[in-house]
């Protein structure tokens, strides 16, 4: 069967207008100390009116879908910012943040969360739907700060069998800086992450599944478990900074059971920040900018 064009995918996504979503919730400390134990970390300050870390906010900010609204690959089925595409196949591809005051434990967050870009691309995988969801945050009626995140969905054709993707190949690459961070995860480190983020998507715990049907060759590391990773590098290091621009970007999948590194630099006003699997090319970039 022929790939799915992207003049197939431009007139699928034509007519498409979807809604602006607004919510409200509390900032409770349970599930950051829970974060932070899941790394063996220090825990920040959580006590009422202490700063959030930069997108720790992602474990308020969680919509709870019906069991049967959820599809075979455990992501829902249809919401207000997925793409109406048949066989859609979703990937996290990155994002942005800017931070201009903080979110303090207790308060009431509320969102504002808007699609804000759609670009159909052409690539070496096929034609893909570029998705940047936007989220404006505040705080007693005080704007806070704005986070945009990129995700990539694919049109499956019928019949068509997926291919196998490879794990990066292991060549001595070192990421470099002074700051460094190790991360051994595991199938249960990963379905505690997923837990915490209410994230069901199968290719983070459900091994038969990941290798059988997504093609990967084991269990994949989420993405935003990457770029909180990256992150932890100027709080544990550059305790005194406050980050006020994060932008991330997910080059290639991090797959089980290789332990992952976290390095960083101090550049400019900011740092220079990458994560991946030990002595591979690194499967996120960032950078950040201090305040």
């Amino acid at each position: 069967m022929s790939e799915t064009t992207t003049r197939e995918l431009a007139d699928l996504l034509e007519d498409w207008a979807p809604p602006e979503v607004s919510t409200a919730r509390s900032i409770d400390p349970w599930p950051a100390a829970a974060f932070a134990d899941l790394l063996d970390a220090e825990p920040p300050d959580l006590e009422e009116g202490a700063p959030l870390p930069p997108l720790w906010h992602w474990f308020t900010l969680l919509e709870h879908r019906a069991s049967s609204d959820i599809g075979e690959d455990g992501h829902p089925v249809e919401g207000p910012f997925l793409p109406p595409l048949p066989r859609r196949r979703r990937m996290f591809a990155g994002g942005r943040l800017w931070s201009s005051g903080p979110l303090p434990v207790g308060a009431e967050l509320r969102c504002r969360e808007r699609v804000s870009d759609v670009a159909v691309k052409s690539g070496r995988s096929g034609a893909s739907a570029f998705v940047t969801v936007r989220r404006e945050l505040t705080v007693d009626g005080r704007d806070v700060a704005v986070e945009e995140q990129d995700v990539v969905y694919r049109s499956e054709t019928p019949g068509r069998t997926r291919p196998s993707i490879g794990r990066p190949l292991a060549d001595g690459t070192e990421l470099p800086g002074p700051w460094r961070r190790g991360l051994e995860p595991d199938p249960v480190l990963l379905a505690r992450f997923s837990a915490l983020t209410y994230n069901g998507h199968r290719i983070h715990y459900d091994h038969p599944y990941t290798t059988g049907v997504e093609g990967y060759p084991d269990l994949v590391v989420h993405g935003p478990l990457l770029a909180l990773l990256a992150l932890e590098l100027p709080r544990t290091c550059a305790p005194d900074a406050v980050v006020a621009e994060f932008s991330y970007r997910l080059v290639r999948p991090a797959f089980l059971p290789t332990p992952l590194v976290a390095a960083g630099a101090p550049d400019g006003d900011g740092a220079s920040l990458a994560v991946g699997a030990r002595d591979c090319p690194p499967s996120l970039t960032a950078t950040a900018r201090f305040r």
